[in-house]
C-alpha cells in the first residue's frame, strides 16, 4: 500500500490534536483563553466562554424535547451563531448533529430527513427567498393537527418533534427555539454530564450530505476524531495561530465548512467570522471590519470578491492565508490582488474529511498555484492505472486512492459504501498524479473524462486553460455526444459583465495556446447565475449537458 518512492502517510510527524471530541475541545479552549472571541455573527459576538454557556443551554433543551445519545437532530440552518450553539448542544449529548444545506429545496429536504431518520428537526421558517416551512407543510400537510410532543408524520415516521427558530408566530404542531431553551431550564446538569460521559471520540459528530449531482446525495459519516486532527493538521500547514480570525462565507452544512475550516480554525483557538450568504460588497465591508486573516473560498466566491467595482475602497491588508481553489492564474489573484500571500491550494473529498492533501503556506508560490500539495498527516495516498490497479509512477495518471484517516462510510447506504470503500481504502473516482517531489495533482474525474477521437481530454484541464483569458470569470466543461468522434468539447462560459467576446474569438483564442483536440467544439455564453448548480453550490456537470440539447 504504497506509492513508488512515496510513503502513503506524511511528509512530517503529525502533531498532536488539540482535541478529540468537539466537546472536549471547547472545554479545553475555555481553559486557555475563555474571553478570547469564538465567533461573531453580524453584530453578535460570543467568547469560548460564552460559547459553552449557550451550548450548554442548548443541550439542556435538547433533553427537554427527548434528545438522548446515539439519537440524530437534522439543522437546517445559514452561517449563524445560533448553528455553532445547536451544534456545540448536540456534541455535549453524544447526538449526531445532520446539517442540511440552507439551499435545500422541497426534494432535498425530503431525501435528507427521510434518510437519515433524525428524531427532532430544528429549522429557521426561511431564508431569503426559501421558505422551508412551506416545504415542509408539502410534505407533511398533517403538521398541524399533530400532537407537538410526538408527531405521527406519514412522510418521516422517524421525525417526533420540530424546532422553528425565527418563526414570526407560533407554527403549530411544533416548537419555537426559545421556547425549547426555555424548557431546558427545568434539566439537572447531572442529566447532561451523564450523556456527556458517554461520549467517545469515535462517534459521529456529523452526517453530512454530499452533492449528488449525479444521484441522490450520499449520508457521509464523520467522526469527531477525524473532524479534530484532520482540522488541527490543516491548520498547521496554513499557520493558523490563535490570533487568526477565519471567514465563513461557505456553508457550515459542507465539510469545507464544519469540518475543514472549523476544526482548522477552533483546534487553534482563533474566531470565526461568520456570513449568511455570498454578497460581494458585504463580504468585502465584513474582511476589513473584522480584519480577517484567512478565507475560505472557491472560484465563483473570489470572483466575486475580485471583480467588485468597490474593492479597493476597503483595507484588506489583514489577509493572509486559508485555502482556495482554481487554476494558477486564478491563485495569483488572491496572493497579489487580495494579499491573501500565504494562501493554499489543496485536494480532497467529504470523505476524507473534506482534504486529504494540502500545500503549505510557507511553500514557494509556484507550489501553491499548480500543485495540490503533499498528504496530510494519516492520509494515505496511492496513483493507480483505474484498469488494472497497477502502482504508478510519479508523472503517470491514474485514480487517486486514498487511506488512513478517512470517513467509515455512509449512513444507511451499504451498496454505495461497498463500491467506494474497499478493504479499508477510499476509491476517490479522481484521476491524479505524483510529482518527483511527492506533491499530488488533481487532473479531473474519471466518469467525467471526455474522449473524443479516440484521446482523452481532462475537463479541469480544458478549464483551467479558459480562464486564464483576461475576459473569462468561470468555465465549465463537458463531454457532449457526437455520432463520428464518440464525444466533442462542449464550455459554458460566464463572461465579465459588459465585456463582448464572441464563440469563434474564444475559440481563436484557444486555437494558438492548446492542443486541437481540447479546443471547445461547441461553446456557450451565458450571464451571471446561469451555470446550474446542485444545492450545495456545486456546478450540476449533468444539467450542464442539458444547456447543449
Amino acid at each position: 500500500m504504497m506509492g513508488i518512492g512515496y510513503p502513503m502517510t506524511t511528509s512530517q510527524p503529525a502533531p498532536k490534536p488539540r482535541g478529540r471530541h468537539w466537546a472536549d475541545l471547547l472545554d479545553e479552549m475555555v481553559e486557555r483563553h475563555p474571553d478570547r472571541e469564538m465567533a461573531v455573527h453580524r453584530d453578535s459576538r460570543l467568547t469560548y466562554r460564552q460559547m459553552q454557556a449557550e451550548a450548554r443551554r442548548a443541550a439542556r433543551g435538547l433533553y427537554a424535547l427527548g434528545v438522548r445519545p446515539g439519537e440524530r437532530v437534522a439543522l437546517l440552518m445559514t452561517n449563524r451563531l445560533e448553528w455553532l450553539i445547536t451544534a456545540f448542544g448536540t456534541f455535549q449529548l453524544g447526538v449526531t448533529l445532520v446539517p442540511i444545506s440552507s439551499w435545500y429545496r422541497t426534494w432535498d429536504i425530503d431525501h435528507a430527513l427521510r434518510h437519515c431518520q433524525a428524531g427532532l428537526l430544528i429549522t429557521m421558517d426561511r431564508f431569503r427567498n426559501n421558505s422551508y416551512l412551506d416545504s415542509l407543510r408539502e410534505l407533511a400537510p398533517e403538521l398541524a393537527d399533530q400532537d407537538r410532543d410526538r408527531l405521527r408524520l406519514e412522510r418521516f415516521p422517524d421525525l417526533e418533534r420540530i424546532v422553528f427558530f425565527g418563526a414570526d408566530a407560533a407554527v403549530p404542531g411544533t416548537f419555537g427555539y426559545e421556547e425549547m431553551l426555555a424548557l431546558g431550564e427545568s434539566v439537572p446538569d447531572e442529566a447532561i454530564a451523564a450523556c456527556r460521559a458517554k461520549a467517545r471520540p469515535e462517534d459521529l459528530a456529523y452526517i453530512l450530505y454530499t452533492s449528488g449531482s449525479t444521484a441522490a446525495p450520499k449520508g457521509v459519516m464523520m467522526q469527531h476524531v477525524g473532524c479534530l486532527e484532520n482540522g488541527f493538521n490543516i491548520g498547521e500547514r496554513q499557520r493558523i495561530t490563535a490570533d487568526d480570525r477565519m471567514w465563513f462565507v461557505v456553508s457550515l452544512a459542507w465539510s469545507y465548512g464544519s469540518v475543514n475550516a472549523m476544526g482548522n480554525i477552533l483546534t487553534h483557538g482563533g474566531c470565526m467570522v461568520l456570513q449568511e450568504y455570498m454578497d460581494p460588497g458585504e463580504a468585502l465591508a465584513l474582511l476589513a471590519a473584522e480584519k480577517v486573516t484567512a478565507i475560505y473560498t472557491m472560484p465563483n466566491i473570489n470572483a466575486a470578491l475580485l471583480n467588485h467595482p468597490d474593492r479597493s475602497k476597503y483595507d484588506l491588508s489583514s489577509l493572509r492565508t486559508g485555502m482556495t481553489a482554481g487554476g494558477p492564474s486564478e491563485m495569483m489573484r488572491v496572493i497579489e490582488d487580495l494579499g491573501a500571500s500565504e494562501i493554499c491550494a489543496a485536494y480532497g473529498s467529504t470523505e476524507t474529511y473534506g482534504i486529504c492533501t494540502i500545500t503549505r503556506a510557507a511553500d514557494a508560490v509556484a507550489v501553491r498555484t499548480t500543485s495540490n500539495g503533499l498528504p496530510l498527516p494519516g492520509m494515505q495516498i496511492r496513483i493507480v492505472d483505474p484498469e488494472t490497479g497497477r502502482e504508478l509512477s510519479p508523472g503517470e495518471t491514474g485514480e487517486i486512492l486514498v487511506g488512513g484517516l478517512i470517513v467509515p462510510g455512509y449512513w444507511n447506504d451499504p451498496e454505495n459504501a461497498a463500491s467506494a470503500f474497499k478493504d479499508g481504502v477510499y476509491h476517490s473516482g479522481d484521476l491524479g498524479y505524483f510529482d518527483e517531489q511527492g506533491h499530488v495533482h488533481f487532473v479531473g474525474r474519471i466518469k467525467e473524462m471526455i474522449r473524443t477521437g479516440g484521446i482523452n481530454v481532462a475537463p479541469a484541464e480544458v478549464e483551467v486553460f479558459l480562464k486564464t483569458h483576461p475576459a473569462v470569470i468561470e468555465a465549465v466543461v463537458v463531454g457532449l455526444p457526437d455520432p463520428e468522434k464518440d464525444e466533442v468539447v462542449g464550455a459554458v462560459v460566464q463572461l465579465l459583465a459588459g465585456v463582448r467576446l464572441s464563440e469563434q474569438e474564444l475559440r481563436d483564442y484557444c486555437r494558438s495556446r492548446i492542443a486541437a483536440f481540447k479546443i471547445p467544439t461547441r461553446i456557450r455564453l451565458v450571464a451571471e447565475g446561469d451555470i446550474p448548480r446542485t444545492s450545495t453550490g456545486k456546478v450540476n456537470k449533468r444539467e450542464v449537458v442539458q444547456l447543449f440539447a
